[in-house]
């Protein structure tokens, strides 16, 4: 088991290495104001709890997400928490101006907006310009730009899967060899040398 965890552990790490240049919202989600759209909505105030149910369409700035039902819990004024639950449910985001959209699944989604978090449980997948993560839990840290994935250590041979473009592997690859990449000054040449290198190019 503890061979187990340290290997979901190194497959999370390789997860946020890859989804880490490209998961930042736009600027300004958490503070634009929520649509709902739904069939059915109840509202508790005694238990500070609206559950929103039936084909559910929530929007908050470029963030969307698609459920069954939803629920908020009001910790505060705004709602701290928001549960969304599906078969599956799904989410999307708009991340930056030049990036894809993040499109995520599961059958829960949790999106803890005092965190800036969104959690995917059971059957979870986020993908993003041909990069993939599969596993049983994945949290998606939309201000660290971060993804973390783990497999369900009670199920044995249990597995987080992941996709790597070879376009995105290949720019991580060739990535710090070109930030290490310094330019050396050229020594003095001689007229004989430069003549030289005309005739090359030439």
């Amino acid at each position: 088991m503890a061979h187990t965890t340290k290997t979901l552990r190194a497959l999370a790490l390789a997860c946020s290495v890859f989804f880490s240049a490209a998961t930042m919202a736009l600027p300004g989600d958490r503070e634009q104001p929520i649509h709902i759209s739904a069939d059915k909505a109840l509202r508790d105030e005694a238990r500070g709890v609206t559950v929103y149910s039936g084909s559910v369409h929530m929007r908050q700035g470029t963030m969307e997400i698609e459920a069954d039902n939803i629920t908020f819990y009001h910790a505060s004024e705004n709602a701290d928490q928001i549960v969304a639950n599906g078969k599956p449910a799904k989410l999307r985001q708009q991340p930056q101006p030049d990036k894809g959209l993040v499109h995520a699944e599961a059958l829960v989604i949790h999106y803890f907006r005092r965190e800036d978090r969104v959690r995917l449980q059971t059957e979870a997948r986020i993908e993003q310009d041909g990069a993939l993560v599969t596993g049983d839990s994945i949290d998606y840290f939309i201000d660290k730009q971060l993804v973390e994935a783990q497999a369900d250590e009670s199920q044995e041979g249990a597995k987080v899967f992941v996709v790597i473009p070879p376009d995105l592997s290949t720019d991580y690859k060739d990535e710090p060899k070109e930030k290490d990449a310094t330019p050396t000054p050229e020594p003095a040449s001689t007229g004989r040398e430069e003549a030289s290198g005309a005739t090359q190019s030439q």
